[in-house]
């Protein structure tokens, strides 16, 4: 069903892959830029049946964030036509998403208040909005409709509305933000009014040839907020009042659900398809589904089983512009593997959208040099998430590449990782990339110990070296048999039982992953560490909230603030930790069966030492070079390959 053409109002769709609305970060001073329009395009070219861009805000004092797209503009529509211009050309219609983000803004950027339907702060920002008047709900309509206009003018093919997780419409259509006692507030219609009121001013600016979509949140997850039913109501009430041409869909809010907008690999795939599926048997118009589609077989079972009419898949997209392409042809995609790192984790630092698994992603507007010379003989010592991605970039490149990996197969410690509760999806990143190793005809030699002479014999044009690190015990450690490194507990070395200290320096998932492991085998778990958050980075991710909730129901202790000043065996066959509570400077000795360390690891470079000046360019990428995570050990195994 997925090539099968679908028609939304005057356009029809090639197929039903919806490259649906998403934050890239990548605007300029307010307007779309040059990358807008290479990233855009190239997911056009991969195939994908409807573009939605992200959203483009309707109203000067609306700025949640810096890179946001001015819409209300006029200047902005050049930059429009350029970016439709593109993707039409590879006949895919695109739209326009567009948003007021209401009580879920901030005025670090505009130096004036928010503006809301009742004065309920967001849990977020913790602004309180000021409560619009009718003359400014008359200007939010206007600027719907000017915002419009300005699409219609840079060649897009319709507009979307968002009236989901982070717009002052699902704040009118919410009864816990929308306290108001006239003609906007009270039962669901007029709750509802402002977005009917939008939608016909909309639907005047850009007339009857283009195409009105509505994104409505289906579920808030927020305590007398919108459930289904109310949304099923409204989807109804949309179809009935006229004038739009499909329905997209949203689960969450922006903010106190925002774990379930952007779902990490620990949540299933396909978990919001209940909300499409229900407002689709309430209506007759199309309706787009939503819920972590990563493979074009998941997509076709959520349109086969009737749930929606189209599938929204972005991170599918983003891992792999030609995620609709080769589902055509029948070939594997970049899978997705849910880890948000380089996408969410990047634009909520006010970076750009980029990606784990496809380090081109966010730079498609920045030109790659051609070869220096093609047919080099490449030889890559270490087959982690680096080696493979220098391995894969360099081949694709047209250079001849040997992989050498110690170990029985390749993985790195991604392989550990991905043994680890809910944390499978990893291994995706090594299939994703051994799969274009073999397409590629890189050869792979696994076992393969490598020392210096070993390399010189082989006179290769180039090496890469991604060696990886080894576990660095802390010096308070030494000698100590029961203080192991998380890479042992993960990799089986050894067995932790009885009581289990997770000491962490990392904040990510290491330290939190081998908890859950251990409590899961009957230990009793504390993770102990000196940030005042336990796994303070899972916050990047959209991990932190389901990670509590998992810890408190499996009894994991969490202590933050805690640092180790000393240990020493005990008696008792354990040990004993000299603890120091940081905030209140108090020192006490905890007993425990063992100690887990999740702790900075050292390069393990002793090769890049031996080779460095023996005629013949020697470069290091990933761990061996700098420890730290899978999408910078991709990402530089790919940029090193680009040099060559």
């Amino acid at each position: 069903m997925i090539f099968s053409p679908v028609r939304i109002g005057p356009l029809t769709l090639r197929n039903r892959i919806v490259f649906a609305a998403h934050l890239t970060n990548y605007a300029v001073d307010g307007l779309p830029s040059a990358q807008h329009l290479a990233y855009y395009a190239a997911r056009a070219a991969g195939g994908a049946g409807l573009i939605i861009t992200e959203e483009h805000s309707t109203d000067p004092a609306d700025r949640p964030y810096e890179k946001l797209i001015h819409g209300f503009d006029p200047a902005v529509i050049p930059a429009y036509r350029r970016i439709t211009g593109a993707v039409h050309a590879h006949g895919v219609p695109i739209l326009a998403q567009l948003n007021h983000n209401g009580g879920q803004s901030s005025g670090m950027y505009s130096r004036l208040p928010v503006w809301g339907p009742s004065p309920v702060p967001d849990p977020l920002f913790r602004e309180v909005p000021k409560a619009v008047t009718a003359a400014e709900i008359r200007q939010i309509i206007a600027g719907y409709g000017r915002v419009a206009g300005h699409c219609i003018a840079g060649g897009f093919d319709g507009v979307e509305l968002q009236c989901s997780h982070a717009s002052i419409i699902r704040g009118f259509l919410s009864p816990v933000t929308n306290r108001r006692t006239d003609c906007y507030g009270g039962s669901p219609r007029r709750r509802a009014r402002l977005l009917l009121e939008i939608v016909d001013a909309v639907r005047e600016a850009i007339g009857a040839d283009r195409v009105l979509g509505v994104r409505i949140c289906g579920e808030e997850f927020v305590e007398g907020g919108i459930e289904l039913d109310e949304a099923v109501g409204l989807a109804r009430m949309l179809e009935a009042h006229g004038g739009i041409d499909y329905l997209n869909t949203s689960i969450g809010v922006a903010t106190a659900s925002l774990h379930l907008i952007e779902a990490s690999m620990h949540v299933p795939k396909g978990y919001a398809l209940h909300i499409p599926a229900a407002i689709r048997r309430a209506v007759r118009l199309p309706v787009v589904g939503i819920g972590r589609f990563t493979d074009p077989a998941q997509a076709e079972r959520a349109l086969a089983e009737g749930c929606c009419d189209l599938v929204g898949v972005v991170r599918g997209q983003v891992a792999d512009p030609d995620f609709v392409a080769k589902a055509k042809a029948g070939t594997g995609v970049r899978a997705c593997v849910g880890c948000n790192q380089h996408c969410v984790g990047r634009v909520g630092l006010n970076r750009r959208l980029g990606c784990a698994v496809n380090p081109a992603a966010g730079r498609e507007a920045v030109p790659v040099p051609a070869p220096t010379v093609r047919g080099r003989r490449v030889l890559v010592v270490g087959g982690g998430p680096a080696g493979l991605q220098a391995a894969v970039s360099a081949a694709r490149r047209g250079h001849r590449v040997v992989l050498c990996e110690r170990d029985a197969e390749p993985g790195g410690q991604v392989r550990l990782a991905a043994a680890a509760p809910g944390r499978g999806e990893l291994s995706g990143v090594v299939a994703n990339l051994l799969a274009d190793c073999r397409r590629l005809g890189v050869q792979i030699r696994a076992g393969a110990e490598v020392d210096a002479r070993w390399v010189r014999d082989q006179r290769p044009d180039a090496v890469v070296l991604a060696t990886g690190a080894r576990p660095a015990a802390p010096d308070w450690a030494d000698g100590l048999d029961r203080v192991v490194d998380v890479r042992a507990v993960l990799g089986g070395q050894v067995a932790p039982s009885g009581s289990v200290l997770v000491y962490d320096e990392l904040g990510f998932h290491p330290a939190t992953s081998v908890a859950e492991l251990l409590a899961a085998r009957g230990c009793t778990v504390e993770i102990a560490t000196p940030g005042m958050v336990v796994g303070q980075d899972l916050g990047l991710t959209l991990d932190m909230e389901l990670f509590h909730v998992r810890a408190h129901a499996a009894g994991i202790t969490l202590s933050p603030d805690r640092v180790v000043l000393g240990a020493a065996a005990h008696s008792g066959g354990g040990v004993a930790l000299r603890m120091l509570h940081h905030p209140t400077g108090t020192i006490r000795t905890q007993m425990c069966d063992w100690v887990v360390c999740a702790v900075p690891p050292r390069p393990a470079d002793e090769l890049w030492h031996a080779l460095r000046d023996n005629g013949f360019a020697v470069y290091r990428v990933g761990d061996c070079l700098a420890p730290r995570r899978v999408p910078e050990a991709v990402a530089e195994g790919h940029r090193v390959a680009e040099s060559l």
